[in-house]
């Protein structure tokens, strides 16, 4: 068994742990990958070419380097039933509070004329998205993963798209101020439910590409919560819905990159 790192420059979100996955899904004889995001650092174990591995890499445009091989004696064995159980027990929860939170926000997000509360609810989709494939990661296989990835992003590319529509036809018509009580209860029991899921994650096994991905998405979701709760605050000092529409836009855009990425893995 040899022991390859890669430093990998781009791979600095969740979509390129992914993307990185998938590519060497099908390189035979690598028997483990070890994802260090902080230091942009990719571990393969492997028993196969090194040259096949960093040619896949330098493939997906990432700016990968080789820095270092050794041998290792590690077997690298697959997880046991009880570990996948473990692994699927917190990704199932979190993808549960994920997609009851989104119905809660966009059922929310239409009462109070909210375009912060939908964005914030059909970031609560994607994430539910990323959360379904990494349940699929776990002992899932690569056709069944790609399936997923392709219809979720088109999903959430298409909804991203109709919601920025609709706050230009927001700004356009200068309609009136959103309920900001709503706005800020709402995205603040969001904010509890996005803490608590982090609690539950803390639970699953942390290392793994797919379970990283989830504790990224639900860190930026927390900020994404702040961001709703600042608007509605400076729609209440401003006497404007402009801070609104900006917060809507701004989530929108961030869940149409997050879909453009899921479709790259999809590819």
């Amino acid at each position: 068994m040899t022991r390859t790192t890669y430093h990998i420059a781009h791979m600095d979100c969740a979509a390129e742990e992914q993307l990185v996955r998938m590519g060497l899904a099908d390189v035979p004889g690598i028997e483990r990958l070890e994802f260090d995001l902080g230091a942009r650092e990719l571990h393969v174990l492997h028993s196969g070419d090194t040259a096949t591995i960093s040619s896949v890499l330098d493939g997906l445009g990432l700016r990968s380097r080789m820095e270092e091989e050794v041998a290792s004696a590690d077997s690298a064995e697959r997880h046991a039933v009880g570990e996948e159980f473990d692994e699927k027990g917190p990704l199932a929860w979190a993808l549960a509070i994920n997609a009851t939170l989104f119905v809660a926000e966009l059922i929310a997000g239409l009462i109070a004329g909210s375009m912060g509360l939908l964005a914030d609810g059909l970031d609560m989709l994607a994430d539910a998205f990323v959360y379904a494939l990494s349940l699929a990661a776990v002992g899932g296989t690569m056709i069944r993963k790609k399936q997923l990835a392709r219809w979720s992003g088109y999903l959430q590319l298409g909804l991203a798209v109709l919601g920025l529509i609709e706050v230009t036809r927001r700004f356009v018509s200068g309609e009136g101020l959103p309920d900001v009580p709503t706005m800020i209860i709402v995205a603040a029991i969001a904010l509890i439910g996005n803490a608590a899921t982090l609690a539950i994650l803390s639970k699953a096994k942390r290392g793994e590409a797919h379970v990283e991905a989830s504790w990224i998405f639900t860190s930026n979701d927390i900020k994404v919560n702040i961001l709703v709760i600042a608007s509605a605050v400076l729609v209440t000092l401003l006497g404007t819905n402009i801070p609104d529409l900006l917060a809507g836009a701004l989530i929108f855009v961030i869940v149409a990159n997050g879909a453009r990425r899921i479709l790259a893995l999809a590819r």
